[in-house]
């Protein structure tokens, strides 16, 4: 009998990722903040070290830099371990889990808050708890993946409505409204990771209240940044039922919650299996949070650096007809279109000092490959200029373009 590779349908996968320019790879870097060590593309080949300016980092105002955060998450590691070493049903709650807890719903006016281990595992496990195959999902065109994986795991009906297109979503609610769902949930994010605009929070409570449902918010790209005090565009917005934050951006740590009602909470803590069956924070990631949260509200100075160096990138592209689409954020993408020609542009930056990811499908739709930018406080103007400088080197360059 003739053997078949079992994993040969690997091999066709990456073939094909690699052939259609969308095959991804790790990096090493050593992080040093909006500068970066860049590794030798191969260790085994002994390439020299270098650095680069990164602008392809979360890390907004620099914080996972901070002398507060690193000495907070020091102390709170030699009080506590390096382990909560339990779920938090089990032994993995300590009391600066449940403090932080309390600290994060009084800073975002919410009623209760739930910490999770990441982003992704709160979308993915909190929104398969909310609704089910009696449900409907209607949701933003350009939600993050996370948010996808957890509507389908949930087999609810899953409806999107064009990209911040309200009048689109209200035709969609008026028609699922008439119909025999348990329950409706709206889903959308209020800064866009892909495209750096923003949706309208007041807008999109309305239409929830108007048709009783439930409105899930993922406030990652906003938190930290934007908003009263710089704590995101849900905080404190009596409209909004489920809010998502994360850690691992603007907040310089790891990790992420859930803002909701007290019983929401209860109910998560019984029946969401991201919170249930995985290890709690570490303390010392608890520490570094509780840092961040203090020192945010008072960084408004750095807060505002970031947004003028954000609508200087936007200006300098705009000056050399480059596409930003409708950017209004620290995140600003250079729409391309084509894949090879992203790529491209991505490895001329590079070898002039300058690292900006490529993004391509499916992380965003086809004919939609991009260059992200994701802008820090600790960046200067001429940083800035340099980029949009070996942009423009770039477009006159004979190139693949």
């Amino acid at each position: 009998m003739e053997t078949v590779d079992k994993f040969g349908f690997i091999a066709e996968q990456l073939a094909q990722r690699r052939q259609a320019h969308l095959l991804r790879t790790v990096q090493p870097f050593d992080p040093q903040g909006a500068v970066v060590g860049k590794r030798g593309d191969s260790l085994r080949h002994g390439s020299a070290n270098r650095e680069i300016v990164n602008f392809s980092s979360n890390d907004y105002l620099g914080l996972s830099k901070h002398p507060r955060l690193i000495a907070v998450a020091q102390d709170y590691m030699q009080r506590y371990g390096t382990s909560a070493a339990a779920s938090r049903l089990v032994t993995g709650t300590y009391p600066i889990h449940q403090q932080l807890e309390q600290q994060l719903a009084i800073a975002l006016g919410v009623e209760s808050g739930l910490l999770f281990s990441s982003g992704f595992q709160a979308n993915s496990t909190i929104l398969p708890a909310l609704v089910d195959s009696s449900s409907v999902v209607v949701c933003d065109r350009q939600i993050h993946n996370s948010m996808v994986q957890g509507i389908l795991a949930s087999r609810a009906r899953f409806i999107r409505y064009r990209h911040n297109d309200l009048a689109h979503l209200e035709q969609v609610l008026q028609t699922v409204s008439q119909r025999d769902y348990n329950r409706i949930l709206i889903a959308s994010e209020t800064v866009f990771s892909m495209d750096g605009d923003r949706t309208d929070v007041d807008a999109l409570a309305d239409l929830a209240h108007h048709y009783n449902a439930i409105l899930y918010l993922d406030d990652a790209h906003a938190l930290g940044v934007l908003g009263k005090d710089g704590l995101g565009l849900a905080a404190h917005h009596p409209g909004v039922d489920i809010l998502i934050g994360t850690f691992g951006k603007a907040f310089g740590a790891f990790g992420a919650f859930v803002g909701c009602s007290q019983t929401v909470r209860d109910y998560l803590m019984n029946y969401c299996p991201g919170f249930i069956y995985t290890t709690a924070l570490p303390p010392a990631v608890i520490g570094a949070i509780s840092a961040a949260l203090e020192l945010i509200p008072i960084l408004e100075g750095d807060r505002q650096r970031l947004s003028q160096n954000a609508e200087q990138l936007r200006t300098g592209l705009h000056a050399i007809g480059g596409d930003t689409g409708t950017s209004s954020s620290q995140i600003v993408p250079l729409i391309i279109g084509d894949e090879a020609i992203t790529l491209h542009l991505a490895h001329w930056l590079d070898q002039r000092g300058l690292l900006a990811t490529a993004i391509r499908p499916p992380t965003v739709a086809k004919g939609t490959a991009r260059i992200r930018f994701a802008l820090s406080s600790h960046h200067t103007p001429d940083q800035i200029d340099t980029l949009v400088h070996a942009i423009r080197d770039w477009q006159t360059h004979d190139t693949t373009n």
